[in-house]
């Protein structure tokens, strides 16, 4: 048989219910459950979060990795083009220099015309020593017209055509230069050789050289203006049994690195080789 409770007395049996928990809640009697229900709840959801990670990067890797690749590629072109752009700018500012270079000693040498020139070729040759350089007859270069740099002689024009010519290195085995130590006024012969190492040669025994003495030109010969500097005495060799003392010189001009030149155009070589008495038979 169904009993009936007034509605009034469900109310009342519940809410003491809810006192109850409440108190009991208070006193700490449910912390072990909660606790147990609150780390259950944390574990499940890190569980889940850590799966719902795993399969997000799973499905995006391909496209990031292809980004990052693409992206890596984009920087690595980049970074080259930075980098050929460095380049091109250091060799104008070397090229710059250079050229300032040369224009200040045309400054301080006023008494020679000079007309500036690239060196466009090298002689394949081990044998010999030339460069081309980017000037010909259109622009009046002539056959013998000594070339220099900033830092002193490089040699003299050999063969010429319409926008280019040829210019022999003192360093050349066939080279021979007459020149003078500037501290003894002593005259000698600058010899080049197949190794490129510059020596003196026909050096008076009675003449006083020392290391570091400066050689230039003496004008003696006809084929180069005077005072154009070569080098220093890096070696002496004197020997009580020989005619003539021999010197080693480092020159002042780095042929290696040879780029841009000057070629006196006013200076008109001389050949006296007819006037030089020679030893009869």
């Amino acid at each position: 048989m169904k009993t009936n409770f007034p509605r009034s007395l469900q109310t009342a049996i519940i809410a003491l219910v809810a006192v109850g928990l409440v108190a009991l809640a208070l006193s700490g009697y449910f912390n072990p459950v909660s606790s147990w229900f609150t780390r259950l709840t944390v574990e499940a959801q890190t569980w889940i979060s850590t799966r719902y990670l795993a399969v997000v990067d799973f499905l995006t890797e391909p496209r990031d990795v292809a980004t990052l690749r693409q992206r890596n590629t984009d920087l690595e072109a980049e970074v080259a083009q930075l980098q050929a752009q460095v380049i091109d700018l250091q060799q104008k500012v070397t090229e710059t220099n250079i050229l300032s270079a040369l224009v200040d000693f045309a400054r301080a040498n006023p008494n020679y015309s000079y007309k500036a020139a690239a060196v466009i070729g090298r002689d394949p040759s081990p044998f010999l020593s030339y460069v081309i350089i980017n000037i010909g007859s259109d622009q009046g270069i002539l056959p013998g017209m000594p070339v220099v740099t900033d830092k002193g002689l490089v040699g003299r024009v050999d063969a010429v055509i319409a926008g280019a010519a040829r210019v022999q290195l003192v360093t050349d085995s066939a080279s021979a230069v007459n020149v003078k130590l500037q501290s003894s006024d002593t005259e000698a012969m600058l010899i080049g050789s197949v190794t490129g190492d510059l020596s003196l040669d026909m050096i008076s025994q009675d003449a006083t050289v020392t290391v570091g003495d400066v050689v230039l030109t003496s004008g003696l010969g006809g084929s180069y203006p005077p005072n154009l500097l070569v080098g220093q005495v890096i070696s002496v060799r004197k020997l009580a049994t020989e005619l003539f003392q021999q010197a080693s010189i480092q020159p002042s001009v780095d042929f290696n690195q040879l780029s841009f030149l000057m070629v006196i155009t006013n200076f008109a070589p001389v050949d006296i080789t007819p006037l030089v008495a020679t030893p009869g038979p």
